[in-house]
């Protein structure tokens, strides 16, 4: 469970809180609660997102739920570093894109004094840890880990299983290409689409070999 931490003004120094979990889970929308919480306290909070999120606006973090919080995009982690002046709290959604150098930049950014927030996929469509998100996790004060429900099994969801054929590590998405899965239904999909391009290969050397015998 986190738990905010208390304001010693002897101690100069801030923190990180990291929220994670599957699509569908609520990181945004968790994100953007802790940052508004912030603001109405009329703390100075800049919020940062990866300029390659453009799945509902350009400049604003937007839930699944349509909640929104202005924002900045920035094509590289770097880029935080200087935009962050004067800040008391700095907020950063889909912390998977940015490049290795987030780790730094929010480590930098705690030990000046500001309080960072991160949200992002702990793990990509493969399963496998996402980008820096291990070592965010690693190097953070709090993390909170939210889960999705398993659209097959109802069961708590933890894996995002990518529902189109596209490879590429980095494809935004939505409810057509992507659901939130618990381990027993992600690993029986797995097992599914792996027998079934067994099964495509299979029938691709059949053919060629007809082909060349014809």
């Amino acid at each position: 469970m986190f738990l905010e931490n208390t304001v010693n003004h002897k101690e100069q120094f801030g923190w990180i809180e990291v929220i994670c979990g599957s699509m569908f889970s609520g990181k945004t929308e968790e994100l953007i609660r802790r940052l508004k919480r912030a603001q109405f306290a009329r703390q100075n909070v800049e919020i940062f997102k990866p300029i390659v999120d453009t799945r509902y606006d350009h400049e604003h973090v937007v839930s699944h739920d349509e909640n929104t919080i202005r924002s900045t995009p920035v094509p590289s982690a770097a880029h935080i570093r200087l935009l962050a002046d004067n800040c008391d709290v700095v907020g950063i959604d889909e912390a998977q894109f940015f490049d290795d150098e987030i780790v730094t930049v929010c480590n930098d950014l705690a030990n000046s004094g500001i309080r960072v927030v991160v949200a992002g996929l702990d793990m990509d469509f493969k399963g496998n840890p996402f980008g820096p998100m291990p070592a965010l996790m690693a190097t953070a004060e709090y993390v909170t880990k939210v889960h999705a429900i398993c659209t097959r099994t109802g069961n708590l969801a933890n894996y995002s299983f990518r529902k189109s054929n596209n490879d590429n590590l980095v494809f935004l998405g939505e409810t057509e290409e992507y659901e939130p899965l618990s381990r027993a239904a992600y690993y029986k999909a797995m097992l599914k689409e792996k027998v079934y391009k067994m099964k495509v290969e299979a029938a691709e050397v059949v053919n060629s070999k007809k082909d060349s015998n014809a």
